[in-house]
């Protein structure tokens, strides 16, 4: 074996043993709140669970599961998840189309007026305001109007629709096509990467919605799981699941806040491993290609 070959050997196995050593200190404090929200009671207590319980007790996931404050808040998160990411990308991909092409006389002071929001904001009292005044206060719409698009967004995606080859959009114009039918029968089948990314960044983000539901957000029968989550951490006791039976034992609050934490994360912990890739195309998403 050559020198130069027991150097290649040599450093990648020393960077496998590093990067495997950095995710598993990751990866440890996430098994221990799994860990904390199976464990018993008097295990928890005692302070002897490190990383796996000795005995099992899913005592604070039927607590949880026994209150429909839970499933509620599991809605409303879907359901933002869901209709956001749909709002986002209808707008994003229109605007992004109109700014793309060039025959459109007022494309410039769009673009401007699109950039003139990512260096300067009205700030969160002024929106507060705007909110309020058009009625959207404790409603869902306010977790998505606001936040219909993202300025970074709309222009990335406006790179890869003029990376568009003219020649496909004049051939579709001379067969009689008109613009919203080259927009969806001809540049949105050909950009389905940058959909698919893009998707999945607004997704996460309405998953994860926190800050614009607690300004927006009083009532309890509207909290997206963020939220119910933050209250449970908060409290810490059963003020939150409050509709048990007098008579229910109620486990530890640790156990039932470890058990939230892993029942709001649980989903896009799943989804992720399937998805990752698209996160990988998202980072050289109009890069310049040699």
């Amino acid at each position: 074996m050559s020198q130069s070959r027991r150097f290649d050997l040599f450093f990648n196995s020393f960077n496998y043993l590093v990067l495997g050593l950095i995710s598993l200190l990751t990866l440890l404090p996430f098994v221990n709140v799994v860990a904390q929200s199976l464990a018993s009671t008097e295990e928890v207590v005692s302070g002897r669970l490190i990383f796996w319980p000795r005995t099992f007790d899913l005592s604070s996931y039927s607590y949880i599961f026994n209150t429909g404050i839970f499933f509620t808040s599991l809605k409303n998160t879907i359901w933002i998840t869901v209709v956001g990411t749909m709002v986002n990308m209808i707008v994003t991909s229109l605007t992004a189309y109109v700014c793309s092409r060039g025959n459109f006389s007022g494309r410039r002071l769009v673009l401007l007026m699109i950039l003139f929001t990512m260096l300067f904001s009205g700030g969160m009292i002024p929106t507060f305001l705007v909110v309020k005044a058009t009625g959207l206060m404790n409603s869902l719409w306010a977790l998505v109007i606001p936040s219909a698009a993202s300025a970074f967004n709309i222009l990335v995606m406006r790179e890869f629709f003029e990376s568009i080859h003219e020649s496909i959009i004049e051939s579709a114009t001379i067969d009689g096509c008109n613009d919203f039918g080259i927009f969806v029968r001809i540049v949105l089948p050909l950009s389905l990467p940058a959909l698919a990314t893009f998707t999945l960044f607004y997704a996460v983000g309405n998953w994860n919605q926190y800050f614009s539901a607690i300004l927006y957000l009083n009532r309890s029968g509207l909290w997206p799981l963020q939220i119910l989550l933050r209250q449970v951490v908060l409290v810490g006791q059963s003020d939150i699941y409050s509709t048990m039976a007098n008579d229910e034992v109620i486990p530890q609050p640790v156990t039932i806040q470890m058990a939230t934490v892993v029942l709001a994360s649980l989903p896009i912990v799943i989804l992720y491993p399937f998805l990752q890739k698209y996160f990988v195309k998202g980072l050289t998403l109009g890069s310049v290609k040699g």
